[in-house]
Formats: C-alpha cells, structure tokens, sequence
C-alpha cells in the first residue's frame, strides 16, 4: 500500500460499483480517508466498504442523491463534521441511455443533466469554499469520451459530459490561485454495469474498431484518477485526459 495520499480526506460520489468503487479502492490503497457516496444502492456501497476495510483502509458511507441540493449539502456538512474536510473529490455519480434521438424523452433528457452535469455542480461548490479557505484542492470529474465525440446514440449522455468537460476548465482557471486544481478522465468503452443497455453485438463493433481491441477497466481508469488526485500531477490542471484504447486521439 503507497501512501501518497495519506492524511488526506476523498469524497468519491457514485462509489458503490463500477469506476466509482475501483477509485474507491484505489485512492484508499494510497492512503487517503475515502467517502463512499451512494444513491440507492446501500448493499453495493456496503460491499465497496468492507473490501476497503478487509484491504488495511479507511472508509465511511454516506447516502445522497447528488442530483438534490439538499442531499449534497447534508453530504457534505456531514462528512466535514464526522470524517473531517474533504481534500480530494471525484465526480463519478452518473446515469446512462443509449437511445436514438426520437426515444429521448424531456424526462430521459433532464435526468441526464441532474445527475451528470448539475449533480456534479452541486458537489463541487459545496466543497470548493473549504478548499479555497484551506488553500488545497484537488478534483477529478468522470466525464466520457462522448463529450469529445459525440453520436446519434446517447444525446442527453453526450451533452451532460460535455459540460462537465467545461466546467473543469472554467474552474481550474478560476481555483489556480487557490491551489485546487481541477482535471477530468474521459473513459471510453469500460467494463461496468452502465454499458448494459447496448446491445451485446453493437459493443461488439465498437470493441473491433478500436486500436486496442478490448474493453477497458475500472482500474485503469482509477489509476489515471489517482494520477490527476496526487502530486505527480502537480504540473496539470484544466486537462480533460482520454482513456479510450485510442477510439479518441487528440492532437
């Protein structure tokens, strides 16, 4: 177990399952205090908890639904009076649709930019006042590549990750002087629950036509998080980092 981040405080949202849980695990290999954020699904966020545990590190739990204020702002309120201020936050928590365009519903729609985009807002200013009165932060938001390459499939998915791509460069350019910096993952095709609305042979296709023919994991995308939350990182902020078996090259 490392300890590049021992001493610090991790608010992970969405981390019961899927990438949030592997930063989950992650982060708390290498030291830190982690703050397991779930919505719904109490038993999954218990299971993230006790593997965490078993390993030799420190976790709580904590229910909220990021896409409510009042829930963040419980969260957060809590967290800061019974684990301590939140240092490192990771964005995860985030709902999927892969629908063509005609089956994308004002409610499908809206449920997207609550969850992914508004929901990563709330958490995000509901920490910064501390980290800027601290003068230390760190924060990764889970975007997707979609926000970089948009498709007919998964409208509402696409534009939520674009603005949280956005909203990582606003903010690192306004939290810099504060020393919080502020960077964003964009996974592509991953091994989660999340991708089960695609079709089998359709993640077929996508699968074969990338670089690296395979799927990728929660893993590798919460080293590439671990990464951007510690110091080897300390020269980047505002940087949206692909992770996609090179289905997205940028110049």
């Amino acid at each position: 177990m490392s300890h590049e981040l021992a001493g610090r405080i991790a608010l992970v949202t969405g981390g019961s399952r899927g990438i949030g849980r592997a930063c989950c695990q992650r982060l708390a290999e290498a030291g830190a205090t982690v703050v397991v954020n779930y919505c719904s699904n109490e038993a999954a966020a218990l299971e993230t908890l006790q593997q965490i545990v078993d390993a030799g590190g420190k976790a709580v739990q904590v229910q909220a639904d990021v896409s409510l204020e009042s829930d963040v702002n419980r969260m957060v309120g809590w967290v800061e009076q019974e684990v301590g201020p939140i240092d490192l936050l990771v964005n995860n928590a985030g709902v999927f649709d892969f629908l063509p365009h005609d089956q994308t519903t004002p409610e499908i729609w809206q449920r997207a930019i609550d969850v992914n985009l508004t929901g990563a807002y709330y958490v995000t200013w509901a920490v910064k006042a501390g980290m800027i009165e601290r003068q230390f932060g760190r924060i990764v938001n889970v975007a997707s590549i979609a926000a970089l390459r948009a498709r007919s499939m998964a409208i509402a998915y696409s534009v939520s990750k674009a603005g949280m791509v956005a909203m990582t460069k606003g903010l690192a350019e306004a939290l810099a002087g504060a020393n919080v910096r502020v960077n964003a993952v964009a996974p592509g095709l991953i091994e989660t629950e999340i991708h089960q609305s695609i079709d089998r042979d359709r993640l077929d296709q996508i699968v074969a036509s990338s670089p690296i023919q395979r799927m990728g994991t929660s893993e590798e995308i919460s080293e590439l998080v671990l990464f951007l939350l510690s110091e080897r990182s300390s020269f980047m902020t505002g940087q949206t980092v692909v992770a996609s078996g090179g289905r997205v090259m940028l110049p």
